[in-house]
């Protein structure tokens, strides 16, 4: 489905592209295509006078789980952390600890206080921080644009799942393009 609108303050809020996770297999688009249409993006945003969130993982809680049966903490090495060159400078960094750029992070006081009521979430991966992110965005009572074109997911069942049964319940999807035209027609 098209993206309807964008609000005058909307922000671009791009999920852990970052050393550490481009070099993982992704579907149902690549890595490089992401990273390709994420900087798009960070760059119109820019053009516009919007703000570019970046956001980095360094590690994960440590919490039991299928996956994790002795709760172990996560860090990432320090040579994973750095965002992707191509999305420049963001005028927000965010680090996170979780998959939710919200959780423990001061991103929602950032937003609030440039006065945001939308955000356009993109990155890696689908169905986790991405996500997260959606869901927390929308808890918080932010608009909530996702831009599928530009987000992939190791598993492509997963990155299916999310943005035909979980996104359009809390967010409008469409493409980079729909994101860029709404853009253009407004040029605030």
């Amino acid at each position: 489905m098209p993206i309807t609108t964008l609000d005058p303050k909307t922000a671009l809020v791009v999920i852990d592209l970052q050393a550490g996770s481009i070099g993982i297999d992704m579907a149902p688009h690549t890595a490089a295509d992401v990273v390709a249409r994420a900087a798009r993006l960070a760059d119109t945003f820019r053009k516009y006078g919007l703000p570019v969130v970046l956001v980095n993982v360094a590690g994960a809680p440590g919490v039991r789980s299928d996956h994790n049966p002795d709760g172990a903490p996560f860090e990432m090495p320090e040579q994973a952390l750095p965002v992707v060159p191509e999305l420049g400078e963001p005028d927000k960094l965010v680090t996170k600890r979780t998959p939710g750029a919200f959780t423990g992070t001061d991103l929602e006081d950032y937003l609030r206080g440039q006065g945001v009521t939308q955000v356009v979430i993109t990155g890696v991966a689908t169905s986790d921080g991405i996500a997260a992110t959606v869901q927390q965005a929308f808890e918080l009572g932010f608009h909530v644009t996702t831009p599928i074109d530009a987000m992939a997911d190791p598993n492509p069942v997963r990155h299916e799942f999310s943005v035909t049964h979980l996104f359009p319940q809390r967010a409008e999807t469409g493409s980079t393009e729909d994101v860029v035209a709404l853009l253009a027609a407004d040029p605030r």
